[in-house]
């Protein structure tokens, strides 16, 4: 019996989040993945778990925290990339508009924490306290940066490896090749706001992001973190197979230049030479929230004069994605459980009640 004068905020906190519980936990740790094939579930932002047949299991960029929570002073930080990039004063009001999919502190038998660059949405101390507490052989995986900041906040350097373009690492039956990103915002990132970049060389992007290969015994997962297009996108593609590709789409507010349009996103799956791709961020942000059935319909638009050889997939946070099962389907619906209707009598005052 619920007794509402004994209910405080730390109970409605804990009785309430995160939003899913351990369902997907639950969902991931039970599915068995068939030979030939391999599944992920999408956990917000750029996000994935990556399952294998071989019960490998790879988590890439995910990230447990919140965007703005409050007005505060509204204004930007000084220093922040958005005001470098634009000149802009006022406060961003990048909302989180997603649930939490997952629980971080009940994931188990994690493999390799892999993170693409250094962006707090992508690296984060609650996801890497969760695995290093609970997942006792796993690596994490990341540019020299993100090492930099995982062994800042107590990671043992030697559960860490550092990557740069070029770089091959297995994990069991997987392996993790890291390619160049091409994540110009990373580029004016800078933590000292005191620090002046104009008229500056930028620093190594090797040293600060990179993008992922998963190759895996069902096929491929290519990760583009937050990388604008670059032509280099072709390079890979003609160096790789790629069967699977995901990028950072999203609806630039004006005078910002930070995620792939629905053009990009096109001209990124053709030059990987993907057979799928599937975008992902534009979920996260309300500032920079977008329609992906955008992507579908100037695909459908330019798919026969243009013979691309490839599908776009929407997806949804929480959702499995398996390759190559999905790989036509073109659109993510959840479950909509009632497949057992009438397998009991019903119980109505009469048959035609409904």
């Amino acid at each position: 019996m619920v007794k509402i004068d004994e209910i405080t905020r730390e109970i409605w906190i804990l009785n309430t989040f995160p939003e899913w519980g351990t369902w997907l936990n639950e969902e991931i740790e039970w599915t068995e993945v068939k030979e030939g094939t391999f599944a992920m579930w999408w956990l917000g932002c750029t996000g994935i778990w990556i399952k294998t047949p071989e019960h490998t299991n790879i988590l890439c960029d995910l990230w447990c925290g919140t965007g703005k929570r409050t007005h505060g002073s509204g204004k930007m930080k000084k220093g922040h990339q958005m005001m470098r990039m634009s000149g802009c004063q006022n406060l961003q009001p990048n909302l989180r508009a997603q649930p939490f999919v997952i629980d971080p502190f009940a994931m188990k038998g994690i493999d390799a924490l892999v993170v693409t660059h250094i962006h707090s949405d992508h690296l984060d101390p609650y996801t890497a306290a969760a695995v290093l507490q609970n997942s006792s052989n796993a690596r994490f995986i990341g540019p020299q940066e993100v090492v930099n900041t995982w062994m800042k906040w107590g990671v043992p350097e030697d559960r860490t490896v550092v990557v740069k373009p070029g770089d091959r690492v297995p994990i069991k039956d997987v392996n993790i090749i890291a390619l160049e990103a091409f994540d110009r915002t990373a580029l004016i990132t800078v933590n000292d706001p005191e620090v002046s970049l104009k008229g500056k060389l930028p620093k190594d992007m090797d040293e600060i992001a990179v993008n992922y290969l998963f190759e895996t015994s069902g096929g491929n997962i290519y990760h583009a973190g937050d990388s604008h297009y670059s032509n280099y996108f072709a390079k890979h593609g003609n160096e790789h197979q790629i069967d699977v590709c995901l990028g950072s789409y999203g609806e630039n507010p004006r005078g910002i230049t930070d995620k792939l349009t629905s053009a990009d996103i096109l001209r990124m799956a053709e030059a990987l030479k993907a057979k799928v791709v599937i975008p992902v961020h534009y979920d996260i942000w309300t500032n920079f929230q977008a329609d992906p059935r955008e992507i579908v319909e100037l695909w459908k638009m330019k798919k026969h004069r243009l013979q691309y050889k490839f599908k776009p997939y929407i997806w949804q946070v929480g959702g499995k994605f398996v390759y190559p099962d999905n790989k036509d389907d073109l659109e993510f619906h959840y479950d909509r459980g009632f497949d057992d209707v009438f397998s009991k009598g019903p119980d109505l005052p009469f048959p035609s009640f409904l």
